[in-house]
């Protein structure tokens, strides 16, 4: 019995020195194993894939690019020119128009009128139908020689062929009523002509267009049978 205490007493130190070995080669070799970077294209079990990914990210951005835009309407709303500029720049071509409309909208004098056109023409924006039959209704309250030729310039940018023979017959009435005073025959048919070339070449063809090559070429006839100068 007391052999066998002796015996026990000179191997416990031994067994306690294999057992701490044994422990730190154990921690040693996990503590590694957590540092060891993930396989390439390795994900958790439930982690979204790219596709995934993708979509929620186009979905953010959708929603990101609606909460702009209504915030621009509500710029325009307000009056806020620079809403315009800034929906032209998103190359949203209906963003753009609605913006322009309730711009438009605003617009209830002439002079207020005035000053949103001349905001389109010095930073070259787009002009759509509600500004340019805006325009043409302004004119025809107060005819004038220069509002005549911003009327059928603008009716002309806003490449729309209706608008523009609308411009047109208008200005022919207003001629035949003795109301351009100042504007001659050869003066009229030259901003016709040449306003008429604003437009596209897709306008200028289509069907539309046919119909405003008649008017024009009527137009001329009527211009160039009358004698006098000026009306």
């Amino acid at each position: 019995m007391v052999t066998l205490l002796i015996i026990a007493l000179v191997l416990f130190p031994f067994i306690g020195i294999g057992l701490a070995i044994y422990f730190w080669r154990k921690s040693a070799y996990q503590t590694s194993e957590r540092a060891l970077p993930p396989p390439p294209g390795a994900r958790g079990l439930f982690a979204p894939d790219a596709a995934t990914l993708e979509k929620e990210e186009n979905n953010q951005r959708a929603m990101a690019a609606a909460q702009r835009a209504e915030q621009l309407i509500q710029l325009a709303q307000s009056g806020e020119r620079s809403a315009l500029d800034e929906a032209h720049a998103l190359s949203n071509s209906a963003l753009y128009d609605g913006v322009l409309n309730e711009l438009v909208q605003l617009a209830h004098t002439d002079a207020q009128l005035l000053a949103l056109m001349s905001h389109i023409a010095q930073n070259d924006l787009p002009v759509n139908e509600g500004l340019a039959r805006a325009a043409l209704i302004s004119w025809q309250q107060s005819p004038s020689r220069a509002g005549t030729a911003k009327a059928l310039h603008f009716a002309a940018l806003s490449d729309n062929a209706t608008v523009y023979r609308d411009a047109v017959e208008a200005a022919l009435k207003l001629w035949r009523e003795g109301k351009l005073n100042g504007t001659s025959t050869d003066e009229l048919k030259a901003l016709f002509d040449g306003e008429f070339w604003v437009l596209s070449s897709d306008t200028r063809s289509s069907g539309a267009g046919f119909v405003l090559k008649q008017t024009l070429a009527g137009a001329r006839r009527e211009l160039e049978a009358t004698p006098r100068a000026t009306r």
